[in-house]
């Protein structure tokens, strides 16, 4: 029998030490004067590489959407990685490339779930089994009821938006274009197709409509006179289709030459389904209020308004109200409410800017103004049900009103340390909802977005945080981040790769390895002029 030289305990647990030293060094984010939501960040950052981590390339996994520490979900993948993939792949994104390749592996799977519903494409599952079938169960218990009711999530077809959306988040934060060329584009024009295949032209508006799905908000699987049958022009998955045909676009112009060719001639990419496409991301459908609200999908302002106050008086907590409803023998489907983030999901992953200038490339007028009306309309009717609410509504909120962002962003903090889902937690930590908290000070707090292979800032610092600081790797640079109401001030270690630019209210300024940029902002640099 072999035996195995095993080093002394003392000397594992140095090493041990030492590569956790390694990895926190880069995966550390700070917030400033804050010490019990640093303590909660470093949980959550904690759980995060405890699930996943350098040694994940090296298998074949997903995210689970519970880490590693419960049963919850069965070990099922969501689209949980929507909020995680952004951590790691700002830090370390080999892990990010490994996880999308995950998905790229169970494409087969998902073409064959797209081609039983008579569609070309990849339609990948909500709930995923470890072979990329769909594992979504048809039924949900409701304890409070002791009755069965229907589980019609697997109608939420835009997780394959959120694979597509990565994807390229992925090639914009390390310019990897063999990785684009090899498996990026695919998953790219894979999960457009299928969308492509879903939409109908309309003569009555010039316009294609989406019929049959379910956003994120999984209050509603569809009208009150036809539940469970989806719904009619979902705004998050309109949008973010046409997003992902504009994407198309610049990975085509990106691949120019041999490398899109080889990929269309693999793909059998024809020039009329590039034609289709480009009408796509030009006249999707997306409906509105008559006051100029989006709306969360056609239909949603004829729905009756809900009691909210009532409610909460005499139930408390009222996060899951699709269970209460359905124990008093009504349904979620007949009022105006969310479980969760749905239409405020495109302004987490886009940004304000790059929703207006998305919908203007629809061919809708959108102001600001417009989008926080949107904001405050359905903060006012969102239950909160799922833990990854008021992640995004934190970071939405960060550039409209700081001060009401940094509460949601300490709500979202004690999620699972409070277990404010009543009962959910011993099942398993939110590992989603866990990274969140850490993105929202990056993506929000601080501002930072990736543009055309900058990094943009654009800074939205609470009251109550004095600054923030971050490291990330981005395009061969190592680079240190820190905040504050006062200055931004990047530094990028020594490196032989090339500048990088740093973008702030409207400046470009260059970013070499060994230098650093400093820019003044804000009031408190006027002042000090």
């Amino acid at each position: 029998m072999l035996r195995r030289h095993t080093a002394p305990f003392d000397d594992l647990l140095r090493r041990h030490e030492m590569v956790w030293e390694r990895l926190w060094g880069l995966f550390e984010v700070r917030v400033q004067q804050q010490p019990d939501a640093q303590l909660m960040l470093n949980l959550h950052l904690f759980h995060l590489l405890q699930a996943i981590s350098p040694h994940t390339t090296r298998i074949d996994a997903g995210v689970p959407a519970r880490g590693l520490n419960g049963e919850g979900y069965r070990g099922h993948i969501f689209w949980d990685e929507m909020f995680v993939l952004p951590v790691l792949g700002q830090r370390n994104p080999e892990i990010t490339r490994g996880l999308l390749d995950y998905r790229w592996r169970r494409l087969d799977a998902a073409r064959e779930a797209a081609r039983a519903d008579g569609n070309p494409g990849a339609q990948f599952p909500w709930q995923s089994g470890s072979d990329g079938r769909e594992e979504t169960p048809r039924q949900l218990y409701n304890p409070r009821s002791q009755r069965w009711m229907p589980d019609n999530s697997s109608r939420q077809r835009h997780v394959g938006l959120a694979v597509a959306f990565e994807a390229w988040q992925h090639v914009e934060a390390t310019g990897d274009l063999q990785w684009l060329a090899t498996r990026g584009a695919e998953l790219m024009v894979e999960i457009g197709r299928y969308f492509s295949a879903l939409a109908r032209w309309e003569s009555a508006d010039d316009r294609f409509h989406i019929d049959g799905v379910m956003g994120p908000d999984e209050y509603h699987d569809g009208y009150p006179e036809r539940p469970g049958e989806g719904l009619r022009d979902n705004t998050y998955t309109n949008v973010l289709a046409a997003w992902l045909f504009a994407r198309l676009a610049d990975a085509r112009q990106l691949l120019q030459g041999h490398r899109w060719d080889d990929v269309a001639d693999r793909l059998g990419v024809t020039d009329e389904e590039i034609q289709r496409w480009e009408r796509l991301r030009a006249r999707l459908a997306v409906p509105f209020h008559e006051d100029g609200v989006i709306s969360q999908f056609a239909g949603y302002d004829e729905l009756a308004e809900f009691d909210w106050e009532g409610y909460r008086r005499r139930y408390g907590n009222i996060g899951r109200l699709d269970l209460i409803l359905q124990a008093e023998g009504d349904a979620t489907n007949r009022y105006k409410l969310s479980k969760q983030a749905d239409v405020l999901m495109l302004v987490y992953l886009l940004g304000a800017d790059g929703l207006v200038e998305q919908l203007a490339e629809l061919g809708y007028d959108m102001t600001r103004d417009d989008l926080r009306r949107t904001l405050e309309y359905y903060t006012e009717r969102t239950s909160h049900g799922s833990t990854l609410s008021r992640v995004v509504h934190a970071s939405v909120w960060a550039g409209f009103d700081p001060a009401h962002s940094w509460d949601l962003f300490r709500e979202a903090l004690v999620a699972d340390l409070d277990d404010t889902q009543g009962g959910t937690t011993r099942h398993g930590i939110h590992l989603g909802a866990m990274a969140g908290t850490a993105d929202i000070v990056v993506r929000s707090f601080a501002g930072l977005t990736l543009r055309d292979g900058d990094l943009a800032f654009c800074p939205c610092l609470p009251d109550h945080l004095p600054g923030v600081s971050f490291t990330i790797r981005h395009r061969g640079h190592r680079i240190s981040v820190t905040v504050t109401h006062a200055e931004l001030a990047v530094h990028s270690a020594p490196t032989t790769a090339g500048a990088i630019g740093v973008r702030l209210a409207g400046l470009r300024h260059d970013l070499t390895g060994g230098s650093t940029v400093t820019i003044p902002y804000g009031t408190h640099a006027e002042e000090g002029q």
